[in-house]
């Protein structure tokens, strides 16, 4: 772990997977790391404890960012513990892939509370809160632009958290925080693997033109640049991690 730089990062969604990754990353950067969960305790708890043992600072901290309310009381934790916040992550998300005609009403009510009112949340929240020299980086998907079959309701979150990065990066004038979003392809994590036959998997390995899945330290790697002094000048834009495919 590298020198601590006195700064916090909340990212959300980190018990596991890509969100991990970028919790693991930015503590190796010095930051003080936020692990949001909503019910991935153990997860967290683990992350953390590794995050510790390598010579980095951790606390878990419990919220559904689909609940305002949580999303407030996780920033007076971080207030209180650490005296602010100076990054915000949001990679909390989920995925359930059906066909716009086959969507029910709860597959769609789920990818708005936790993929754009979750995210709203955090950025309200933020947009208050966050210390001058700050940065926010969103996640959004590559499937904003491929727009596969069956990703339209996923899609169309993604879209507006990009709408959304947009907008605030304007709205933060005169406070010297950056607003931007990273778009990933398909990305090498559990949850994205499973259940997913061999030959679906090799498809996906050859769409991109340096064929193979993205690691989560790839897009861990593209949020440490934003998040860190490199980043400084890059405001209001979606970096595309996905190895070529769009």
């Amino acid at each position: 772990m590298s020198k601590a730089n006195g700064k916090v990062a909340i990212v959300t969604g980190s018990s596991r997977g890509i969100g991990a990754a970028i919790a693991e990353r930015l503590a190796a950067d010095g930051f003080t790391v936020v692990i949001n969960y909503a019910g991935g305790e153990a997860e967290a708890e683990a992350l953390a404890g590794k995050i510790e043992q390598a010579g980095g600072r951790a606390v878990t901290a419990q919220a559904d960012v689909s609940d305002a309310a949580a999303v407030s009381r996780m920033f007076d934790m971080a207030d209180a513990a650490f005296g602010g916040v100076d990054v915000l992550v949001n990679n909390a998300g989920i995925m359930r892939l059906q066909s716009l005609a086959d969507s029910d009403d709860a597959l769609f009510d789920s990818h708005m509370a936790i993929n754009l009112k979750g995210t709203f949340n955090t950025l309200r929240e933020a947009s208050r809160r966050l210390r001058n020299g700050g940065r926010i980086i969103n996640l959004s998907s590559s499937q904003a632009y491929l727009l596969h079959p069956t990703y339209g309701v996923y899609a169309a979150t993604k879209a507006a958290v990009e709408a959304m990065t947009h907008v605030l990066s304007k709205e933060l004038r005169g406070r010297n925080i950056t607003v931007n979003a990273v778009a990933p392809g398909p990305t090498a994590t559990k949850l994205f693997l499973e259940g997913k036959p061999k030959e679906v998997i090799d498809r996906l390995v050859k769409l991109a033109p340096l064929e193979r899945l993205g690691e989560p330290s790839d897009i861990a790697a593209s949020v440490s640049f934003l998040a860190g002094p490199d980043g400084s000048w890059i405001n209001g834009q979606v970096l595309r991690a996905n190895g070529g495919i769009i």
